[in-house]
C-alpha cells in the first residue's frame, strides 16, 4: 500500500480542521490497512487537535471505510483513493475510484447474500453523495463525530 498523506488546519466553525488521503493499492490487506488509518486518524485528531470523538464514530467511520473501500477494490480496476476530513463536527469519508458507475442501493431483501455495502453505508451516515469524476467517481459518506443521544443528555 502506498500513503500519501495531506494535514490542513482550520480555523472557524464548519471549516476543515484535519484531512489526510492516501492512495490504496494491493491485495486484500489493503481494506483492514484502510480501517487502521482511519482510526489512526480520529486518534490524531482527538490528541493533536483535541478533537471531541466519540468512540461510535470511530466504530461506524471503520464500518463505513470498510464498505466504501470494498465495493472500489471488488468493482474498479486501479488504485483507490481514501480522503479523511474532520470538518466541524463531522468526519467525512470520501473513496475514489476509476469506474464511472454510480452504486445504486437494492431494494431490501433479507434472502440476498451480500452486497449490502452501501445499504448499511446510508444507514449509519447524516450525508452521502456519489458523483462522476472526469475519470471515475467519488462517493463521500459523512458522519457525527459525537453521539446525538450523548450530547442531548449533556445538555440538560
Amino acid at each position: 500500500m502506498e500513503a500519501v498523506s495531506v494535514d490542513e488546519g482550520g480555523t472557524a466553525p464548519g471549516e476543515q480542521i484535519m484531512q489526510t488521503t492516501v492512495a490504496l493499492e494491493g491485495d486484500g490487506t489493503v481494506i483492514a490497512q484502510a480501517r487502521h488509518l482511519a482510526t489512526q486518524f480520529l486518534t490524531r485528531a482527538q490528541t493533536e487537535r483535541g478533537v471531541l470523538v466519540s468512540q461510535r464514530a470511530v466504530d461506524l467511520t471503520q464500518l463505513v471505510v470498510s464498505e466504501l473501500v470494498t465495493n472500489a477494490r471488488k468493482y474498479a480496476p486501479g488504485p483507490v483513493l481514501m480522503e479523511l476530513r474532520i470538518t466541524g463536527e463531522t468526519v467525512e469519508i470520501v473513496v475514489w475510484d476509476s469506474d464511472p458507475e454510480l452504486p445504486i442501493a437494492r431494494a431490501a431483501d433479507t434472502g440476498r447474500v451480500g452486497q449490502h455495502g452501501l445499504e448499511i453505508v446510508l444507514a449509519v451516515a447524516q450525508g452521502f453523495e456519489a458523483q462522476r469524476e472526469p475519470v471515475g467517481k467519488r462517493i463521500t459518506a459523512r458522519l457525527a463525530l459525537l453521539d446525538i443521544p450523548d450530547r442531548a443528555i449533556a445538555d440538560q
